[in-house]
């Protein structure tokens, strides 16, 4: 078979390519970025994947660091043994778990015009979600079950906020003389 005419002619270079923007670009791409901050402060590119995260003590292969007990004919089960890697980063481990033990913050807000709607509704009608539904002010025309939806969404999204407004209802207004 024979060869194209491109491959027979001889390489030249090509003074127009930029060979440290390329080799940068080469060594993005087989170096991917860490995203987990722990790991990639403790990760060392010299070694492979499976050698640093033994080092951590972490787990490459989960089928290997978790053997399953093979049955024999025989009728004695032996266990097979999980390779034991020195570890050799432990406060990477104790990093991690000190991160995964701390409680998740609720992130979840509503928006400012949500939170008025809520307390005008509230304020002019208390429970009464059917009078809310033919109010004026209901604008997009929520049925009840929406309206109630959302004031319990403005409860458990700002319970101090709420708490706070409900107790300024009940207390009674002084009165200018």
């Amino acid at each position: 078979m024979a060869k194209t005419k491109q491959s027979a002619r001889r390489k030249k270079f090509d003074y127009n390519q930029d060979r440290k923007k390329l080799k940068k670009k080469f060594i993005k791409k087989s170096n991917p970025r860490i995203e987990n901050e722990q790991i990639r402060n403790a990760w060392d590119n010299r070694k492979s994947s499976a050698r640093n995260l033994q080092e951590m003590g972490l787990a490459f292969d989960p089928n290997r660091s978790l053997p399953i007990k093979k049955p024999s004919l025989l009728g004695r089960e032996r266990p097979t043994k999980a390779p034991v890697g020195i570890v050799t980063k432990p406060y990477v481990l104790n990093q991690l778990e000190d991160e995964a033990s701390r409680p998740e913050k609720d992130s979840k807000t509503l928006s400012s015009d949500l939170i008025e709607y809520a307390q005008y509704m509230i304020r002019e009608h208390s429970d009464n979600y059917k009078a809310m539904a033919r109010d004026e002010k209901n604008y997009y025309q929520d049925t009840p079950k929406q309206i109630k939806r959302k004031i319990n969404e403005y409860k458990r999204c700002h319970p101090e906020h709420y708490n706070g407004f409900i107790n300024s209802l009940a207390a009674p207004q002084p009165m200018a003389q």
